[in-house]
């Protein structure tokens, strides 16, 4: 071989270098120093372990040979263990039909054969064939002489093991004892088998069981997928109850979320109902990206929930306007209000996940009662209240709640001094309240609105922020934009010409 092929080939790694050697390792010969130390010549080194042992250069074609063989030696392991299982079958076989049918020699030689030409041979009995399964009854039947033997075969099998086991279970009497403790593969294994050749007792043990025992997620979609497959109609009704649902109406489904819903607002237990939000928060969020699921919450059940809640809310502060703060029930009512307003912040968070909560911003606007009210009574009742402004304010300023500016302006001239005058106890009073992401939604919300009601909010705004600080929300990016559009850029109808107008208004102090 030429000096240059040989080169080649060491870089390719299909042959080991043979300047290359242990003892020319560094690591080597320090690993052999220390031992040297560590042991006297008079006692026996130490064995060497698979960690310890020394491990020579290996080429590339070394290393593919290797994993060639551990994959071999997996795939002979695992057809022993089958080949095992198998033998146990059949003596299984040959115990229960000589023992519970009275037979002894089989009339019916049946060979199982495997996709990979895999065989499997047991000696059968034609009258329990026949008596059990509907396929052999008729491939037997056509030759009705005493004492004739008959040679069946089963090929391209998918599972030589199941169709074995399927054998085994026509000689038992009592088939669903003998499924308990099976996992839920293996039986939709053993019902494809006895379907295909018509076992019916097989069938039906095999239903009973899929009936009886729990589903995971995954066992649930092969249960469904491999019963469609099969068409046994009527016989698999029990089964697929737990998964299919009668035909349902608008109506019923409405009904069952109104019952639903309202059963976890008005939970007594905080823990539990915080639990419960997020479950069906998730699940309702879940079930949004599925176009093709079920009958969802309606709109006018959420809108029923949120008017019940206001309702709710407008009472709350009616009672803590006449509360004296020294009375023992003033932790209750602030509990009170802060459990109705969550419960609220719940259901505008579901519409704007339903992308319906459009109409609600209108309806919020609306509140001039409550908005009274909440002027009204202390800053440590009201706080979460205004948490709902935000929480709308921000939707906006995202884009998932599109409603005309009428109704942008409406809310904030209704809501906006309350979140202003509640700012700092949102704040403090909660870890979950995100200072930026509200400074950014209502930032965002004002720069929708006309250039005129920006100019208003916002120099309202300025006043306030350079006598309170922090305690006011940030929204300077707001009013530097705001401030390029009207003094820097100033579009206008005519060339020119500004119809822009500064209304400086003095707040008292």
């Amino acid at each position: 071989m030429a000096s240059r092929e040989v080169s080649t080939m060491i870089k390719q790694g299909f042959i080991s270098d043979p300047t290359l050697s242990l003892s020319s390792s560094p690591s080597r010969t320090t690993s052999t120093t220390t031992t040297s130390k560590l042991y006297s010549p008079s006692s026996p080194p130490p064995p060497q372990t698979e960690s310890t042992r020394p491990i020579p250069n290996q080429t590339l074609f070394e290393m593919m040979s290797e994993e060639h063989l551990r994959d071999s030696k997996a795939i002979e392991e695992s057809r022993k263990k089958t080949q095992t299982r198998i033998a146990k079958f059949l003596d299984e076989l040959k115990t229960r039909s000589s023992n519970d049918w009275g037979l002894r020699s089989g009339d019916v030689r049946l060979t199982v054969v495997s996709r990979d030409g895999h065989r499997v041979s047991m000696d059968v009995h034609k009258r329990v064939l026949s008596e059990k399964c509907r396929f052999f009854a008729e491939k037997l039947s056509q030759r009705k002489e005493k004492g004739v033997s008959h040679t069946v075969e089963i090929s391209e099998c998918d599972d030589v093991e199941v169709y074995v086991e399927t054998v085994v279970l026509m000689y038992s009497d009592d088939l669903k004892k003998r499924l308990i403790g099976e996992n839920v593969n293996k039986v939709l294994a053993l019902l494809q088998v006895s379907a295909a050749i018509m076992f019916d007792a097989g069938i039906s043990s095999c239903l009973e069981y899929l009936e009886a025992v729990p589903w995971s997620e995954d066992e649930e979609e092969k249960v469904l997928s491999l019963l469609c497959q099969l068409e046994l109609h009527g016989s698999m009704t029990e089964v697929l109850q737990r998964v299919l649902s009668e035909p349902s109406t608008s109506v019923r489904t409405d009904d069952i979320f109104l019952k639903l819903l309202s059963g976890v607002l008005q939970a007594k237990d905080d823990k539990a109902r915080r639990e419960m939000k997020t479950l069906i928060s998730r699940l309702l969020r879940e079930d949004s990206f599925d176009y093709n699921s079920r009958l969802d919450v309606s709109k006018d059940t959420l809108y029923h929930l949120c008017h019940r809640c206001l309702c709710s809310l407008v009472l709350c502060l009616s009672e803590a306007m006449c509360t004296d703060s020294s009375r023992q029930d003033r932790g209750v009512l602030m509990a009170e209000i802060a459990r109705e307003a969550d419960n609220l912040q719940w259901l505008v968070d579901i519409l704007i996940d339903k992308r319906m909560a459009n109409d609600f911003v209108k309806l919020w606007a609306d509140q001039k009662e409550l908005a009274e009210l909440h002027s009204r009574i202390p800053t440590m009742y009201r706080h979460e209240i205004s948490r709902i402004t935000a929480q709308l304010c921000i939707a906006i300023g995202r884009g998932n709640i599109l409603v005309p500016k009428d109704s942008r302006f409406s809310l904030l001239s209704t809501w906006l001094d309350a979140l202003y005058e509640d700012f700092r106890w949102m704040r403090r009073a909660s870890r979950s309240v995100d200072k930026k992401l509200i400074e950014e939604g209502l930032s965002q919300t004002i720069l929708t609105l006309s250039l005129r009601q920006q100019q208003v909010i916002l120099l309202n705004w300025c006043h306030r922020f350079l006598n309170k600080g922090d305690d006011y929300p940030n929204i300077q990016r707001a009013f530097e934009v705001w401030w390029r559009r009207a003094f820097i850029r100033q579009y206008a109808d005519v060339p020119g010409s500004s119809n822009m107008q500064i209304t400086i208004c003095n707040y008292p102090t």
